[in-house]
């Protein structure tokens, strides 16, 4: 609605006064346009999930080729850990300082970056937390703990 604006023309308050219409346009609507925008957001986000699709590939096949798989890397850790500090890489006895880095090289030419971690019966769970710490520093992404199932040797 076009606001009313009086202007005095200084001579007198009754006999000068007239009413000019003035249309001012300073302010805008803004709820019609952040419905508006609600509604747009709410049909991209439908909308979205249906367009995404794959394409659909023939990959080239070979008689010749190796799988590919890389070798398991496993610490075992004795029961005689407490008393010597000396774990097992695979069949090499390693002390537990240099482990870090015996773990790394053996991790150059593996693809995955997972150790297996087998624990003796009587080894206490911090003294495996403290082997796993030493794994996770030398950049091992998963620790895996080794276990048997019932009646396994």
């Amino acid at each position: 609605m076009p606001k009313l604006q009086a202007i005095d023309s200084g001579e007198g308050a009754r006999r000068g006064r007239s009413r000019r219409v003035s249309t001012v346009l300073a302010e805008i609507n803004v709820v019609p346009l952040v419905d508006v925008m609600l509604v747009l957001l709410i049909i991209f986000m439908v909308a979205t999930p249906m367009m995404q699709q794959g394409f659909d590939v023939q990959l080239p096949k070979s008689r010749n080729s190796p799988p590919i798989a890389s070798e398991r890397i496993f610490v075992n850790v004795p029961l005689t850990y407490r008393s010597t500090r000396v774990v097992y890489l695979g069949d090499d006895p390693i002390r537990i300082e240099i482990l870090e880095e015996r773990v790394r090289q053996a991790l150059l030419n593996s693809s995955s970056k997972e150790v297996f971690l087998r624990g003796d019966g009587g080894v206490q769970l911090q003294e495996l937390m403290d082997v796993m710490d030493r794994l996770k520093a030398a950049g091992v992404e998963k620790v895996g703990i080794v276990s048997k199932r019932p009646g396994e040797r």
